[in-house]
């Protein structure tokens, strides 16, 4: 729909443009066929705008607090976004090996205003068309993350902590020769330098939004649940 309104938009911004060479022709040229094609433009785009305005308006949460982008390691905002990611993925999967959600916070942006969410809000939140993957490791690779998260001075996660610079799930990854990472296609694929996926042995493409997966969690929170526990003590 969003791409339909563009097209339309380029459209009606062509005509309008194609309008301006009466300024720079000394011949008479009829912009009254010009002007009612603008017109029937408009009147096809506004149903359109009016749908998606009434959709990002809808509200479908409340916040009791401001959930904030905080400086790194932590913050209620970050923390928010990667344990309602990890909930909405784990909520009726039967898991064998341990897992934990890793995003980044440069992929986090926009606040969550204290009062009413609305769909526009996540959407501000979560602008890119990012789909959710589950990345399997061998047990050997969580060094490499360790190292990355200390360079980097933390990053949002759910289901883990940072001790010093060990990672940590309550015992699970000392007990284990793999482990799980729920993360984003864009992450998995090297962005913002998280080489150490490249050692996978495998990767489960979700077929779902990161978006639309906090929009799931938020309609079914009611209440945003806020937590701005420090999840990396270095």
């Amino acid at each position: 729909m969003l791409k339909l309104i563009y097209i339309f938009c380029l459209g009606a911004g062509l005509l309008a443009c194609s309008s301006a060479t009466i300024l720079v022709h000394p011949t008479t040229i009829d912009v009254v066929h010009e002007t009612a094609e603008i017109t029937k433009i408009d009147s096809l785009i506004g149903p359109y705008m009016d749908s998606v305005n009434s959709e990002m308006s809808e509200i479908i949460a409340t916040a009791e607090v401001d959930f904030l982008i905080q400086r790194k390691p932590s913050g209620n905002l970050c923390n928010w976004v990667a344990d309602a990611i990890l909930a909405n993925q784990t909520e009726n999967v039967r898991l064998s090996e341990p897992v934990f959600c890793l995003l980044n916070t440069g992929g986090i942006r926009s606040i969550i205003s204290k009062g009413n969410v609305t769909i526009g809000d996540i959407y501000k939140v979560m602008p890119f068309d990012n789909e959710i993957v589950w990345v399997r490791m061998p047990i050997e690779s969580i060094s490499a993350i360790e190292e990355y998260l200390v360079q980097k001075g933390g990053e949002p996660i759910s289901n883990a902590i940072m001790n010093g610079k060990s990672l940590q799930m309550n015992g699970l990854l000392e007990r284990n020769t793999h482990f799980l990472v729920i993360t984003s296609d864009y992450l998995f694929n090297g962005g913002d330098n998280m080489r150490f996926f490249e050692q996978k042995e495998s990767v489960t493409f979700t077929n779902k939004l990161m978006r639309d997966a906090l929009i799931e969690e938020v309609r079914k929170q009611g209440v945003l649940v806020s937590d701005s526990m420090n999840r990396m003590q270095f």
